[in-house]
């Protein structure tokens, strides 16, 4: 089931997920009322946001590619880079 936000339609799968010591919140959506194809946000603990290039037939297929996108490369991958100094 998902719920309607505004002018956006939000899957339930998004929410909060924690892995690699790491929490963020992952947003699935796309425009009520449409049959387009579904964005897939991630936001980290400090606001910084992640969009996906790509946009997803159904949100499991979305909500998928995020998760095999943290099993290949671990949750940091969506985290804002820190600064290194020299």
């Amino acid at each position: 089931m998902t719920t309607t936000d505004g002018d956006l339609e939000m899957s339930h799968y998004g929410g909060t997920v924690s892995r690699d010591g790491h929490t963020v919140k992952i947003y699935i959506y796309r425009f009520a009322g449409t049959a387009d194809n579904w964005t897939v946000e991630i936001v980290d603990s400090a606001g910084h946001t992640t969009v996906w290039d790509g946009r997803f037939p159904d949100d499991l297929e979305a909500y998928n590619a995020f998760i095999r996108a943290v099993d290949a490369g671990g949750m940091s991958q969506f985290l804002e880079p820190t600064e290194t100094l020299h």
